[in-house]
């Protein structure tokens, strides 16, 4: 069964993903490939899913550092195979795995209110 911190991260991602062939569309004038935006949105549906494995549980700070590390590692991936072009979708990556770490640590927490 998945977890709730999983299908909260997962969301995130796919819904990020949207925003981010939003953004890469308006940026290239509207002349991007299909297969890029596909990547792009499949690249931050990834990032939800190595967010929302099951990590430690953590302060804010060290929440935030940890999703800004986790969203350029793989933001990496995309951004390797636009041959280093699209640096704003590297960027945005960083900032996105942040926010992609605090709503699941915000709503995907599994626990009681007497934990």
């Amino acid at each position: 069964m998945m977890s709730k911190r999983m299908k909260v991260s997962l969301l995130t991602g796919a819904v990020l993903g949207v925003f981010c062939i939003i953004g890469a569309l308006v940026r290239f004038g509207f002349q991007m490939e299909v297969y890029l935006l596909f990547a792009l949105w499949y690249n931050r549906l990834l990032m939800g899913l190595v967010i929302g494995l099951p990590w430690l549980h953590t302060g804010i700070p060290k929440l935030l550092g940890r999703g800004a590390v986790l969203g350029l590692i793989v933001s990496f991936a995309y951004y390797s195979s636009t041959g280093f072009i699209d640096i704003v979708s590297f960027l945005a990556g960083i900032a996105y795995g942040m926010i992609i770490e605090y709503v699941a640590f915000r709503f995907g927490s599994e626990r009681t209110d007497s934990d």
